[in-house]
């Protein structure tokens, strides 16, 4: 309810009382969707803070705060010195503005994921400035347009059928919720008009708490049982709630994030061993194909130069079995390509069993970080667990233009470096000196790195994958066969002077790969 009209009804007041007649000394923004109001007067600061971030959407009043030395910008530099006459509310609306003495006006449109700062100049109606200008249709906002003149008479209330929405739409989603719980749905008329009445008089109480509900922090003006924090100071009801959500929620969603994608890998790799020890049982408790080429090879006698089908006794089973031939294939041609996928069937099964106890490491480490995560409950200790762990949250993802495409193979994030400037960057920033890095050989390609896992040694499998993208993304990616390097992060470094890309690499392996792109794995 903290962009609710009957909130505003207490907020805007106080805030009043705090800046009128100061003046605006600086106006930036340091975070996305978020803007930053500095006012003084004489030795004295107040600073008002507004995010607009979809998840967060909030509003706070400062008497201190430290502006960032980068990724910061000044905006609405014409507020700059302008003196606060006073803060209008607009009636029955979500939205306030701040008066000038100037005749400037700066609103409020506290709109949910809509909420947006517009600037006017005197007595204009159309806006100078917008903060968020993918809100298009603000442009052209009238301020006066916003306000209501709502009739809230028993008269009008009766005249409406008692509906809630229509008579009193400024209720907003707890007091609505409230009315339901009461039976209001189902009520006599009589009986909504006093539950109407009720909620009315609850909404005019100065009361203010801050609850957990639905995975959400929330401003209630309602009567609640368990508040988090309650107060009459709407000011100091604004600031708990900011730290509440942009400290402890945003806190709440990155822990959410790293357990979810935790939770997916140990799904993943719980169904990756499941599915190889069928397979190897499959093979293991199978008859080999050699089995049917000794049979082959025993009988040439019986097998004619232009034979298809034939039906031989197989010494292992002790039973007849039909043998099939290609036209043309001999019988010694058959058996060699039995023999050979005999021997390639014992590569498969050791193969398959480094994998499985690979996975079965990765499962107990991810069980462990699990467990491990779990305990944690404050942002210091997470960001530890993510440094120590070598993870990139996605959300931190999202803020950051990074400079790789990520890729996840069998449980490794793989990292793929998106143009020759962009490869030094993701060397800088993002590689840790236990990474495998590679590259195509001799040619202009991406870097590509393999995080590193605690514990972990890296699979075959996810070595090959990661060479394959590093080939595709690279001047060889046509070529039928692409020779790849690799080696750990720690071998690599940039010379000082060297173009975009360019690196020294003091010990390398090489590997040899199809060159294969992110929809053609196999």
């Amino acid at each position: 309810m903290h962009f609710n009209f009957h909130f505003l009804k207490f907020f805007c007041p106080a805030l009043e009382s705090k800046i009128k007649g100061w003046s605006v000394i600086e106006c930036f923004s340091q975070n996305k969707d978020e803007l930053v109001i500095g006012l003084a007067q004489g030795e004295n600061e107040c600073y008002l803070r507004a995010n607009f971030l979809p998840v967060i959407s909030c509003l706070a009043v400062a008497d201190a705060f430290k502006r960032s030395k980068k990724n910061t910008i000044s905006l609405f530099p014409e507020l700059i010195g302008q003196r606060v006459e006073g803060i209008h509310l607009v009636n029955f609306e979500r939205a306030f503005w701040i008066q000038f003495v100037s005749g400037d006006r700066l609103l409020f449109k506290l709109h949910g994921t809509r909420s947006n700062l517009i600037y006017y100049r005197q007595d204009d109606e159309v806006p100078v400035r917008i903060f968020r200008n993918e809100l298009k249709d603000d442009k052209v906002l009238l301020p006066q347009s916003l306000e209501k003149n709502l009739v809230l008479d028993h008269a009008a209330f009766i005249a409406l059928q008692g509906n809630a929405s229509q008579f009193l739409p400024t209720l907003g989603k707890i007091p609505r919720d409230w009315l339901k719980a009461q039976g209001y749905i189902d009520a006599s008329i009589e009986s909504k008009w006093s539950l109407m009445q009720k909620i009315l008089e609850m909404l005019d109480l100065p009361w203010f708490s801050i609850i957990h509900d639905d995975n959400q922090y929330l401003l209630s003006m309602l009567p609640t049982e368990k508040p988090l924090f309650q107060t009459s100071d709407p000011i100091e009801a604004v600031n708990v709630l900011f730290r509440y959500r942009v400290v402890v929620q945003g806190f709440e969603m990155e822990k959410i994030a790293i357990q979810k994608k935790l939770e997916e890998q140990l799904k993943r790799t719980k169904a990756y061993i499941e599915k190889t020890t069928a397979r190897l049982e499959e093979l293991e408790d199978g008859p080999s194909p050699s089995q049917k080429a000794d049979v082959i090879m025993a009988n040439l006698h019986q097998i004619g130069p232009e034979t298809e089908t034939i039906s031989l006794f197989n010494f292992y089973t002790q039973q007849k079995e039909n043998f099939n031939f290609k036209r043309g294939q001999t019988p010694q041609k058959l058996a060699e390509t039995l023999y050979r996928k005999s021997k390639n069937r014992k590569r498969e099964i050791d193969q398959l069993y480094q994998n499985l106890s690979d996975k079965e490491q990765l499962l107990t480490l991810t069980e462990n970080m699990l467990a491990e995560l779990m305990e944690i409950n404050d942002h210091r200790g997470l960001k530890n667990f993510v440094r120590n762990h070598h993870l990139i949250p996605k959300s931190q993802e999202q803020e950051e233009q990074v400079p790789f495409k990520r890729f996840e193979v069998e449980g490794f994030d793989v990292l793929v470096g998106k143009s020759a400037k962009a490869n030094d960057e993701m060397l800088r920033r993002f590689a840790w000196k236990e990474d495998l890095w590679l590259h195509a050989k001799d040619v202009a390609g991406s870097h590509v790195l393999i995080k590193f896992k605690s514990g972990l040694s890296f699979p075959k499998t996810v070595l090959e994958r990661a060479a394959e993208l590093a080939a595709y993304y690279s001047k060889i990616k046509n070529d039928s066969l692409a020779p790849v390097i690799y080696t750990p992060a720690k071998y690599v470094r940039k010379v000082k002077g060297s173009a975009d890309g360019s690196v020294m690499v003091d010990k390398e392996s090489v590997i040899m790969v199809v060159p294969r792109g992110p929809q053609e794995a196999h």
